[in-house]
């Protein structure tokens, strides 16, 4: 038992797929899963553990930023000896090449945040996510006709809808071509590479400054749905 898992170690699958929010560990377990346990309620960071087509896996909640999946990533990697995380969120659109809807999966993520400086001295502000998943998850893909946009994805430690990011913009390499943003993989990624273990982000686009139109409550659960599907399929 880790600190803020209150699981024992073989109640955890050694796949992960980690959603920021703990009740949509939750509406997964009961939704896609079948034979499921409550793993973890500890600060009501809910984890479940069941069955996709007879395959283990374990779904539990992350929070909101980098310090919070840091905790739990870590704790799972070193605690319980789970081997790949996938995390599957939401996420805002950098590109006008990438829709309200759209699939994104991260190759790579930037960022400016000092979390891997002060957690191993890393002064990388790209750090690669797990080529082998990625391979997985753009084979399933294409099994399932389900066009995703891979490359790399900014991680903020702000929530970019508040805040004016563009001076991160302006000083970030030329080379650089970002998909989408969000505000956990780049911590993930890193605590993986600490651990020796891999890790990968999933995330459906919900908000985009090139369109007008926002995604109602009801096609947002429909778009997430089919990430979902793509996560479980993949493993």
């Amino acid at each position: 038992m880790s600190i803020h898992i209150e699981a024992k170690k073989d109640e955890i699958a050694p796949t992960v797929l980690m959603p920021g929010d703990p009740l949509r560990a939750k509406y997964i377990a009961d939704n896609f899963l079948s034979d499921v346990i409550l793993i973890n309620d500890v600060r009501n960071m809910l984890g479940y553990t069941g069955y996709y087509k007879g395959k283990k896996v374990t779904i539990m909640g992350s929070g909101m930023g980098i310090p919070s999946i840091g905790i739990y990533s870590y704790e799972l990697y070193n605690d319980y000896d789970v081997q790949k995380i996938i995390r599957i969120g939401s996420g805002g659109s950098l590109s006008k090449d990438v829709k309200l809807k759209d699939i994104v999966l991260a190759k790579n993520s930037y960022s400016p945040s000092s979390f891997a400086y002060v957690w191993g001295k890393c002064v990388d502000n790209v750090i690669n996510s797990s080529e082998k998943i990625n391979n997985q998850i753009l084979d399933t893909a294409k099994k399932l006709k389900m066009n995703i946009n891979y490359g790399t994805i900014m991680t903020a430690d702000v929530f970019t809808v508040y805040a004016d990011v563009n001076h991160i913009f302006e000083k970030m390499p030329k080379h650089i071509k970002l998909l989408a943003n969000e505000m956990e993989a780049f911590g993930l990624f890193h605590v993986a590479n600490l651990c020796g273990k891999e890790a990968t982000c999933l995330m459906t686009i919900v908000d985009s400054p090139f369109e007008e139109n926002m995604l109602s409550q009801e096609e947002k659960e429909k778009n997430l749905n089919d990430m979902i599907l793509l996560a479980l399929e993949s493993i």
